[in-house]
């Protein structure tokens, strides 16, 4: 079922589109902290968990280094019982839901994340700006996204 805000975000994407294209990037860019927060603010992401649920991120050696050690997994039995390989060469989860995502949607390897994990939806990072494709979509899957891109709307 689809949320209000994943609605306005799929009607918004052409908006949203023009917006990273032709916006006063500076401008956006000295907001996102501050919108990051206020996003955050009102958003628990253990409520939604919709980038676990749908997404996948990508597994770099330093990540799967790390969560094979927490596991007490070898690095090669991690990646054939969790990853693949995408067509961008990278290592993601082998499907959807993530496999570290528990019933009540916290991430059973939370410290160990990977670095995408950590970094995600990058709305307080020049990335928001930079992968166009990837915030856009990106839009559609997180409500943080979405809030602050209707907040970069007002001041871009």
């Amino acid at each position: 079922m689809q949320e209000p805000w994943q609605k306005a975000a799929i009607e918004k994407q052409k908006a949203f589109k023009r917006l990273l294209e032709k916006g006063d990037r500076n401008k956006m860019l000295r907001a996102l902290p501050e919108l990051h927060e206020q996003a955050f603010s009102k958003i628990d992401c253990l409520s939604c968990a919709n980038c676990c649920k749908h997404y996948s991120p990508r597994f770099k050696q330093p990540d799967i280094k790390r969560i094979a050690k927490r596991l007490h997994l070898k690095e090669g039995e991690l990646i054939q019982r969790y990853l693949k390989l995408d067509n961008e060469g990278d290592f993601v989860v082998h499907h959807s839901p993530c496999p570290f995502l528990g019933e009540n949607n916290a991430c059973s390897i939370y410290e160990d994340r990977p670095s995408d994990c950590r970094r995600y939806p990058y709305t307080d990072e020049d990335v928001l700006l930079k992968r166009k494709t990837l915030t856009l979509k990106n839009a559609t899957i997180c409500p943080a996204v979405f809030q602050v891109l209707e907040a970069l709307e007002k001041i871009g």
